[in-house]
């Protein structure tokens, strides 16, 4: 299993993410942002959907602000895009709790994300690769309270995700034509 780590203040996050994301990626990729606009914590998976479909990115999207995709809908969800995309490379976007010392840090992953395992729900896994971002502490007996993070964090965060997404999919495309 590979893993990529990297805090989302670092300057060149995004490219770093890129570069992992380029060789996972190809014309069957879609996108799956998991979470609620309900919680700050849960809402990075919405945002980066709703970021990436402000830009018209060319692959498909699902989980947004305005559509999202949590532990409510995430089976039926699950079940259309596996109908409507039976041989889908799916991308999965989710946040996470973490230690105390890795709030704010991105990983990619060559393997599903295990939504709400955090918080002691048994849900389907998503995705052949996954984006994670470690929103706040797994120490806290209050899972994603909102007194604790700034929604700040969360939309930096997902900016960088867009912009990891955006710029992979290039060095893909770039790969490809050079082929």
């Amino acid at each position: 299993m590979k893993k990529v780590k990297v805090h989302y203040s670092d300057k060149l996050a995004y490219h770093k993410i890129a570069y992992f994301l380029k060789d996972y990626m190809n014309d069957d990729s879609l996108i799956i942002c998991i979470g609620t606009d309900r919680c700050i914590g849960d809402c990075l998976g919405p945002l980066v959907g709703t970021y990436l479909t402000a830009t018209n990115f060319p692959l498909p999207i699902y989980g947004t602000i305005s559509d999202p995709i949590h532990a409510l809908n995430l089976h039926d969800k699950l079940d259309g895009i596996k109908h409507l995309h039976p041989n889908a490379n799916i991308i999965g976007i989710d946040a996470c709790l973490g230690e105390d010392n890795c709030i704010g840090e991105l990983q990619i992953r060559d393997y599903p994300i295990h939504p709400g395992k955090g918080v002691g729900k048994t849900l389907p896994e998503v995705g052949d690769i996954s984006i994670i971002g470690i929103v706040d502490t797994n120490s806290s007996s209050e899972i994603f309270t909102n007194r604790n993070i700034r929604l700040n964090l969360i939309m930096n965060m997902a900016k960088i995700i867009k912009n990891a997404l955006i710029h992979g999919y290039y060095l893909y495309l770039e790969d490809c034509n050079n082929n």
